[in-house]
């Protein structure tokens, strides 16, 4: 995981005495942090930026309004305020009227919580749901990085507010569709697909390389993952492993099992100290795997494959709206038979890689997109 760093401004006093766009994220990890990193890149005069740092994400989701309420300074500049759906807009408005004069106000969805899985329907907090929705009905446009994100989050609404005592809000829905659109996160496809050809393919490797970077929480399902290549560590099939992806405090403890129990088999575990030797790791894998209960677009997964690994995800969540049908599976058995079959012969992965068109996930697609999003009329 990256060090955590404190809440930071924009440094180049030219953005921050005359920048036009403001950007807040009250989580400043993961792809948040990385699409804050491409939008301050593209148009660094134009942009200042406010964060807080991606640790207890429960306590930034409540309290970031208030922080960025006393410490963002007074602009007649800014144009347009661009947050993450973590922040309660409604409530850093309320608190300051400067801000809610500004003449554009969008939401980013990277998820969205009316879905978010929990073990229990009784460990849903309702405060982090609703806030969502105060904050789309307080902005002028709500942007999704997924069609499975804004759908799953505006026909949930209804039943979600049911939680509510009557008298209830009504009609919430209908009052946010018409400025909801879709707008899928930018990646730098272009430029991992041109390091790959430039590297040895992972299909001269005779054993397997199964590689799974995703976060180290309960949501990603990293049981199934761990007993599907339990079975296969049974059976004897051959298959080496590489476990990525930041960790967080309370990590589930199938990780600790799993990293004894295959322990011959490990060639990365943990997360990466640069981009630089993550992608080298996803470059000489065969297969990327995804186990997740909880996705609503899947960096990890399409930046996989834009190195080269064979992608299989469930066939459900946002997985079915990016990935081709072979590349899924509906039962644990699938998973299992599927991985098992890559394992006898490791270069059918590379053979059998999906015709997607990365392309339209490529921030030089992408950026016309975003350039009227946040500097366009409307």
């Amino acid at each position: 995981m990256e060090p955590d760093e404190s809440a930071e401004t924009c440094s180049d006093s030219a953005a921050s005495t005359e920048a036009d766009l403001l950007l807040l994220e009250p989580f400043f990890g993961g792809s948040h942090r990385q699409l804050v990193h491409l939008l301050r890149s593209r148009w660094p005069t134009r942009v200042a930026v406010y964060t807080l740092p991606a640790k207890k994400w429960h306590w930034r989701a409540r309290t970031a309004a208030l922080y960025f309420a006393q410490v963002i300074p007074r602009s007649a500049h800014y144009k347009v305020l661009f947050s993450s759906a973590t922040l309660s807009l409604a409530e850093l408005l309320g608190m300051r009227s400067d801000l809610a004069s500004v003449g554009k106000k969008v939401v980013y969805f990277h998820e969205n919580q009316l879905v978010y899985p929990t073990r229990k329907q009784q460990e849903r907090d309702f405060q982090y749901g609703y806030n969502q929705i105060t904050s789309c009905m307080a902005a002028d446009r709500v942007v999704f990085n997924s069609q499975f994100n804004m759908t799953s989050f505006l026909s949930s609404i209804a039943s979600f507010l049911k939680s509510i005592p009557d008298p209830r809000p009504r009609h919430v829905r209908s009052q946010l569709e018409a400025k909801c659109s879709v707008l899928y996160f930018p990646l730098d496809i272009a430029g991992l697909v041109h390091a790959r050809s430039s590297s040895p393919p992972a299909a001269e490797c005779p054993v397997l390389h199964v590689v799974w970077p995703h976060r180290w929480e309960h949501d990603k399902n990293p049981s199934l993952f761990f007993e599907t290549l339990f079975r296969l560590a049974d059976a004897q099939a051959p298959f080496e492993l590489s476990v990525l992806g930041e960790q967080f405090q309370d990590v589930p403890a199938v990780f600790e099992a799993a990293k004894q129990r295959l322990a011959g088999r490990v060639r990365h575990w943990g997360f990466l100290p640069t981009k630089e030797d993550y992608y080298a790791v996803l470059r000489s894998g065969h297969v990327v795997v995804s186990t997740a209960s909880h996705e609503f677009f899947g960096v990890a997964m399409l930046e996989a494959v834009a190195c080269g690994c064979y992608p299989l995800c469930p066939n459900a969540l946002v997985y079915p709206e990016i990935f081709p049908e072979d590349c899924l599976f509906s039962t644990p058995q699938q998973l299992f038979t599927k991985l098992r079959h890559l394992c006898r012969d490791p270069s059918q992965a590379r053979r059998r890689m999906p015709d997607m068109d990365l392309a339209r996930f490529d921030w030089a697609t992408l950026q016309p997109h975003y350039e009227r999003l946040l500097f366009g009329d409307g």
